[in-house]
């Protein structure tokens, strides 16, 4: 089974306990207007071009033979800066898992594991069910989740992890909609879910200036969350600089 993704972070220290190793997969059904990690939204791979420091000299448009290019339409090799690359690489799940599998031991040495990131990683839940099973009892794994999935999605892949961070960034059901693109009622059925499931988890809440750090929106955040912890999380003011890269439009700019 094939899965697609566009990065694995190895020595990362803020998703989970201990050193990880996260891995991001490609492809998010949200679209939230401040989202930093643009190149983990679209479900294909796409091209990434660092246009602030390209000299337009015009050579990864000249036709070539590298299959890998074919569909863009341009040399993903000839940049003499490397600013051109593809953004997303298909994987099989025993390639991941063994990849993963040969880190085992320095993770558990090191109180760490393998988390699982995007992108909205319960979008690929086929293949990442099939990873997972494959790592199951030789690494701590962990999930970063929008909990926007299915219900028995959500709670299949859930009970196969160790660690459960799940966004709520907006309760206010037409704020949601309005900011994200979606109507969050799946979600705040999830968070539900995880409360009674015993799984070891916690809230994450990005705070957006104006948006979800809002006096009613964390109070409200905290009444959901009930008995788990929550964490908040800085907004990183730089995320606006991927967009132009890959040929979108930062919304969150126009608001600030």
């Amino acid at each position: 089974m094939q899965g697609l993704i566009f990065d694995i972070k190895e020595f990362a220290l803020h998703d989970g306990d201990g050193i990880r190793t996260t891995v991001f997969l490609k492809g998010c059904p949200l679209r939230c207007i401040w989202c930093h990690n643009p190149e983990g939204l679209s479900p294909e791979p796409e091209l990434s071009i660092k246009k602030s420091r390209c000299k337009q000299c015009g050579l990864c448009l000249q036709k070539c033979q590298h299959d890998d290019c074919a569909a863009f339409d341009r040399c993903l090799h000839i940049c003499p800066d490397n600013l051109v690359e593809k953004i997303g690489t298909y994987v099989s799940s025993q390639e991941l898992s063994e990849k993963l599998l040969s880190q085992s031991n320095f993770l558990n040495s090191c109180g760490g594991g393998v988390t699982f990131s995007g992108g909205e990683p319960l979008m690929q839940h086929d293949f990442l069910i099939d990873v997972i099973k494959k790592l199951k009892g030789s690494v701590h794994i962990a999930i970063e989740t929008s909990g926007f999935a299915p219900s028995h999605i959500f709670s299949q892949v859930i009970n196969m992890c160790n660690f459960v961070y799940m966004d709520l960034k907006i309760i206010d059901s037409d704020k949601h909609k309005k900011y994200t693109g979606a109507d969050n009622s799946v979600i705040l059925q999830n968070a539900e879910i995880l409360k009674s499931s015993g799984i070891e988890a916690c809230f994450s809440v990005p705070l957006i200036p104006g948006i979800t750090d809002t006096e009613d929106n964390l109070a409200a955040i905290k009444r959901i969350a009930g008995p788990l912890p929550v964490r908040y999380l800085k907004y990183n003011t730089l995320a606006g600089a991927k967009y132009e890269n890959i040929g979108k439009k930062f919304l969150y700019r126009e608001l600030i």
